[in-house]
């Protein structure tokens, strides 16, 4: 059985990455923790505008959390370890662990990352590009003279 998609359109070319990270999105829409916010902050002088990412990780030190970007996937991760040394008589805060991952839209960069008073914020940028449009030649070239460039 073939699956039509939104993007199945014979007039949207090379939107294929855009439907894989749609698809990802969906796998991980459902989970709530940790609580995050996205900013935005605005241009200022010589700093260009910037994303930040802001995620509630109370409990978690530096070592507990991980950040890591793979094709266009930054995923932030966190685990803790029992303390075995401790004896409990009531425990209402569970070492927890998590895994949040956002899908980056082409040419974001991550700037760094900060923790502070249990806020991890991520930030990131896009460089701008100068727009430019281009006149595109016209040639002629016979069918099996494409036939040849393509195959060699």
């Amino acid at each position: 059985m073939t699956r039509v998609s939104a993007f199945s359109s014979p007039l949207l070319l090379g939107f294929e990455d855009i439907e894989r990270a749609l698809e990802r999105l969906s796998k991980g829409a459902a989970d709530g923790y940790p609580p995050y916010n996205i900013e935005r902050l605005a241009r200022t002088g010589d700093r260009p505008e910037v994303l930040r990412i802001v995620l509630a990780v109370a409990g978690f030190g530096e070592d507990d959390l991980a950040i890591t970007v793979d094709q266009r996937e930054l995923t932030i991760t966190g685990q803790q370890s029992d303390d075995d040394g401790r004896e409990y008589l009531y425990r209402g805060i569970a070492a927890r662990q998590f895994r949040k991952s956002f899908v980056l839209a082409e040419g974001i960069e991550v700037l760094g990352a900060n923790l502070d008073d249990g806020l991890l914020s991520i930030d990131l940028t896009r460089p701008e590009v100068a727009a430019a449009a281009r006149r595109i030649a016209i040639g002629r070239k016979s069918p099996a003279d494409l036939e040849t460039e393509a195959s060699s």
